[in-house]
């Protein structure tokens, strides 16, 4: 490479980081992680935005806080109160390993965030793009993130259909090192917001001259086709109480939490009470609610009307519990 050349290429990459920052900082979402740096919350926000789209979060994040408004609080609060906060977000493994992050952080750091991705890295639920993102946005650590995104944006602007440790280097290549927290979430931004997966807006992007492609990459294969499956649950009431079981603590998908009881299909003697649809990644549901007894012999227990929200209901029962307008 010549002088000439480097020169060039190192006037391009800080035109493209000067560019994009100033787009951030004039159109960036009003979201509330985004009001200070504090580590708590911003590790908070990152676990919940795995995942889940960013209008899901925003107001479970706000009520999150308001129940556990530090670490402290987290670490020393029972794993049942914690799931049942979290209800309505899913994937409630995110919410055990916070638990559990929240103990060690206040036990062996004495409730200080380490301030190095490396260091991040070895406590439960947190991995590489979380790290980094913690300790750029909160610390000012010059480390690159890559979620989906910011994996479009890239792939985009250098014309090539990157994977691995390849999309890494290429982010870390672009990353701005005097405003690495304030980047990364302006890429990440451009990507949810402008440089969408089916028509990007490349005529509102404040880099579209430097991008090599201007939307048009094509992506590689498709993704898995989405399945349809009809499931079937009972909604036994009784005396201002509803009958809700408990999945087994040792269940694959979400142990611990409280949902209705599946049951057979209707028949002729049992009609459908309500019907909704649910879907969980791959599969499309079609839910239907029966009215009915509990079944004799089912474990459960039969939970007021005004309890049931302060369970850790699993997506579904929670969705099904608002349709038939119990809480």
């Amino acid at each position: 490479m010549t002088p000439e050349q480097d020169t060039s290429e190192t006037a391009e990459l800080r035109n493209f980081q000067q560019r994009l920052l100033v787009w951030f900082d004039q159109h960036k979402r009003d979201l509330p992680w985004r009001r200070d740096r504090d580590p708590y919350r911003v590790w908070l926000s990152e676990i919940m935005l795995q995942q889940t789209r960013v209008a899901a979060v925003t107001d479970h994040y706000v009520r999150f806080l308001r129940r556990f408004p530090s670490i402290e609080k987290l670490a020393s609060a029972r794993e049942a109160t914690v799931l049942a906060a979290w209800s309505g977000l899913g994937y409630y493994r995110r919410a055990r390993m916070l638990h559990a992050a929240a103990k060690e952080i206040v036990k062996e750091h004495g409730g200080k965030f380490p301030e190095k991705a490396e260091d991040l890295l070895a406590l439960p639920g947190i991995g590489r793009y979380t790290a980094s993102a913690i300790a750029s946005i909160a610390f000012a650590e010059p480390v690159a993130v890559v979620d989906g995104n910011v994996e479009r944006v890239l792939q985009r602007v250098r014309g090539k259909n990157l994977a691995g440790e390849d999309l890494w280097r290429a982010a870390g290549d672009l990353l701005s090192q005097r405003r690495p927290g304030d980047f990364n979430q302006a890429m990440m931004e451009l990507g949810a917001t402008v440089c969408l997966p089916r028509q990007p807006q490349c005529l509102l992007c404040p880099v579209c001259d430097l991008c090599a492609t201007r939307g048009e990459l094509q992506r590689p294969g498709k993704g898995p086709r989405q399945t349809k499956q009809e499931i079937h649950y009972a909604f036994a009431c009784r005396n201002g109480s509803i009958f809700m079981v408990q999945r087994p603590k040792t269940a694959t998908l979400m142990p611990g939490m409280w949902e209705l009881p599946e049951t057979v299909s209707a028949d002729g003697s049992t009609a459908t009470w309500l019907t909704l649809r649910h879907s969980i990644t791959v599969t499309d549901y079609v839910v239907r609610v029966l009215r009915s007894q509990a079944s004799k012999g089912l474990e459960g227990r039969w939970v007021q009307k005004s309890r049931v929200a302060t369970l850790p209901l699993t997506g579904l029962a929670r969705k099904i519990l608002r349709a038939a307008k119990i809480i």
